[in-house]
């Protein structure tokens, strides 16, 4: 079974294992393009699973799971680097849908 991990104690976990480099974490504008070629590997294999482009026989097999969190990982360097507390983004990003876009999708009857 797995262990349950809060968004801060994931942004804390990465924080920990760059925090051990020298380099630290790149600069925005190289985690953008690393979270660009992350996306477009993500896009990759949903079109392998999902679209009409299935895999050469000489490409490996990877999981969405794996690349969703390539993606996530990439994501919290991003805020980390940042000092943006993803938490705090999420629930400003969930008022914002609770609110302005209350009314703009169909809602699923209660029975």
């Amino acid at each position: 079974m797995a262990v349950q991990k809060s968004i801060k104690e994931l942004q804390a976990e990465v924080d920990t294992y760059i925090s051990q480099f020298k380099e630290g974490y790149f600069s925005p504008l190289a985690m953008l393009a690393r979270l660009t070629e992350e996306l477009g590997e993500l896009a990759r294999e949903i079109n392998h699973y999902y679209g009409e482009k299935p895999k050469k026989s000489s490409e490996t097999e990877k999981a969405i799971e794996e690349e969703l969190g390539d993606l996530l990982f990439v994501l919290i360097c991003m805020a980390n680097a940042l000092n943006i507390d993803l938490e705090e983004a999420h629930d400003y990003v969930m008022n914002k849908f609770n609110t302005r876009d209350k009314d703009r999708w169909t809602r699923i009857e209660q029975e």
